[in-house]
């Protein structure tokens, strides 16, 4: 048994809204209760994960999965199909992106990372 499943669904809730750079306030007002209530869900989970801050916490969630990290999602199987070959052609190529002039954090958002900002 991982220390991630010892946790409640309400204290990975709390985790993930921290991964995503969320603090107690802006958590407590989604959840629907007390920023005391959020530090609370902390401090279990801070002890179960044996993490000492919420950057830890942010940095556990992330290296366990991330959005992936509620617990594998089942995915929708696809219909088998029989494929017959065809002519081997090789797909056109894809289009070079020059990224120069984005921003790292525009980056960082367009690949889907958390901010790591704490409040």
């Amino acid at each position: 048994m991982q220390p991630c499943d010892r946790l409640t669904a309400k204290e990975i809730q709390v985790a993930m809204l921290v991964w995503e750079g969320q603090t107690n306030r802006e958590i407590a007002q989604v959840i629907g209760t007390t920023e005391q209530v959020i530090k609370n869900y902390l401090r279990n989970t801070f002890d179960k994960l044996g993490v000492w801050s919420r950057l830890e916490l942010a940095l556990y969630v992330a290296a366990h999965g991330g959005t992936q990290w509620r617990g594998p999602t089942p995915l929708p199987l696809a219909p088998l199909l029989s494929i017959e070959p065809a002519e081997q052609s090789s797909p056109p190529p894809l289009p070079i992106k020059n990224d120069d002039h984005e921003s790292t954090g525009s980056r960082n958002k367009a690949r889907g990372l958390p901010r790591l900002i704490s409040a």
